[in-house]
């Protein structure tokens, strides 16, 4: 697997066709979204509990067979005004650690703002307090996903 810094770049190294798998990384959860085959929609799917790095990742590499991933976008968490911040080191780290795992490529998506749109959405859908809990996380990878295929859209892939 390698990590891919900038769009263009893990642009070029997707293959055509097949989900693509969207990450939101915190300290305590990892949101998991995944594409349809198109690349058109995403879709949250679950959150994983952080427990050790090995753990997390074996369970990302489960959703990732079973769903037969082409890619992985990870949440870049930049700081409001575009730098990068410890979080952003933390988030590269564990790219480049579960680019030792696999042979997919990895790319980044700027996720500002995606769980307070999560948030917001998950309001106006009336979702309780302890349910929006339970899936903020993969609702915001949700976003992130989205994002990045609206750009590859664009971009006319």
């Amino acid at each position: 697997m390698a990590v891919y810094p900038d769009f263009a770049a893990f642009h070029a190294a997707l293959p055509p066709q097949g989900p693509l798998a969207g990450l939101d990384l915190g300290e305590k959860t990892i949101g998991v979204a995944v594409s349809d085959l198109r690349r058109g929609v995403a879709t949250p799917l679950e959150t994983i509990r952080r427990k050790k790095f090995t753990l997390d990742a074996a369970r990302l590499l489960e959703i990732v067979k079973a769903r037969a991933v082409a890619g992985i976008v990870l949440g870049l968490p930049l700081n409001m005004d575009g730098t990068e911040g410890p979080r952003c080191q933390t988030t590269r780290a564990f790219a480049r650690n579960l680019s030792g795992l696999s042979d997919l490529p990895i790319g980044f998506w700027d996720e500002r703002l995606s769980t307070v749109a999560a948030e917001r959405a998950l309001l106006e859908a009336d979702t309780s307090r302890r349910k929006r809990a339970l899936v903020i996380d993969h609702v915001a990878a949700g976003y992130i996903l989205q994002g990045f295929l609206d750009r590859l859209a664009v971009a006319g892939r």
